[in-house]
């Protein structure tokens, strides 16, 4: 090839590879072949030493491209499996942050439940006091008006026992004469009365005694 078509090969080729070195290496093909030919020196000679010093200098730099994409490669690959990693991590927390979501409304649910019948049981212990409260009083009047009652019919009982109990043993003593029939209708009566005044006695201390 002629020197101009080794320059306008090497230009071309520094173009489509956009490579700064190539631009140089022809600059430099450029200048020796001229600089060659005016002092009567074999150009081509000092080309080709140019051409393998550029070939050795981009394997050397391709082979340290290569090392440190695979260096990169290597990184890369390793920060792939821990963002896996990770990622996994992450959808298993997010699993266990969704299930305690879950169970904290549940919780919530269930308390809120749980107030509602503590509250109702609440009312209600209020209105079983009060309740409670009432009967109590309630039951101290009438136990009051039942023993009071029972005490008066206990009294009246006494005083008509003791009444015709004299009457009769009066009327009985040595050289009386016999009762009048009209002594003896009275005494029937009174009988009668006593007899009424113990069937209230009775009720009266049945009725006290349920109330106590």
């Amino acid at each position: 090839l002629a020197k101009t078509e080794i320059v306008a090969l090497v230009k071309r080729l520094a173009k489509q590879h956009h490579s700064a070195e190539l631009a140089q290496l022809a600059s430099r093909i450029a200048a020796v072949s001229r600089l060659g030919s005016v002092a009567g020196q074999d150009p081509f000679a000092k080309v080709k030493a140019l051409i393998t010093d550029m070939i050795a200098k981009l394997e050397k730099d391709a082979g340290a491209e290569a090392t440190e994409k695979a260096y990169c490669d290597e990184q890369m690959s390793k920060t792939e499996a821990k963002k896996t990693d990770l990622e996994s991590d992450i959808e298993k927390m997010s699993s266990k942050i969704d299930q305690a979501t879950a169970r904290s409304a549940e919780l919530k649910e269930e308390i809120q439940g749980l107030e509602a019948e503590l509250a109702a049981l609440t009312r209600e212990q209020v209105e079983m006091d009060k309740l409670r409260s009432e009967t109590h009083a309630e039951f101290k009047v009438a136990k009051a008006e039942l023993e009071h009652g029972l005490e008066g019919v206990r009294k009246a009982l006494s005083v008509l026992r003791d009444y015709y109990a004299n009457e009769g043993a009066a009327l009985l003593q040595d050289g009386q004469p016999a009762p009048p029939q009209k002594f003896a209708a009275a005494s029937g009566a009174g009988t009668s009365i006593i007899g009424i005044l113990e069937v209230v006695e009775s009720d009266f201390a049945k009725n006290l005694a349920k109330e106590e």
